[in-house]
């Protein structure tokens, strides 16, 4: 009776251990993409590959092969604001489960403002 108990309490730990990791693996990517596309926003007609490319190597570095799967990167920008959003699958201990993991970083673009004075 006691041994059902426990493995549902292991697998709950592991499971919950892996969705904790593959998020935080999307927010760093969002992050280092949004960084990448405050700078460059203004300076580059790239910024959105360079963004997305920035975030999909953090991806690959921190997450490693399967970590987090079906990766998008969508990125955009609203005014003076860019946003990079993270998306994909964390690994489900259980067949047919499926875990989405999603972030989003913003912030204001970057820009060179001279004084008035």
């Amino acid at each position: 009776m006691l041994t059902p108990i426990m493995f549902f309490l292991i697998f709950g730990a592991v499971q919950f251990a892996l969705y904790s990791f593959a998020a935080d693996v999307a927010k760093a990517a969002a992050q280092a993409g949004a960084r990448e596309a405050r700078r460059e926003a203004d300076v580059s007609a790239g910024w959105q590959d360079s963004a997305r490319g920035k975030a999909r190597d953090y991806v690959r570095q921190l997450a490693g092969p399967g970590l987090l799967s079906n990766v998008s990167v969508p990125v955009g920008r609203n005014g003076d604001m860019v946003s990079v959003t993270v998306t994909g699958d964390a690994p489900a201990i259980l067949p047919g489960m499926s875990l989405r993991v999603t972030a989003v970083s913003e912030g204001p673009v970057e820009r060179f403002v001279p004084d008035g004075g």
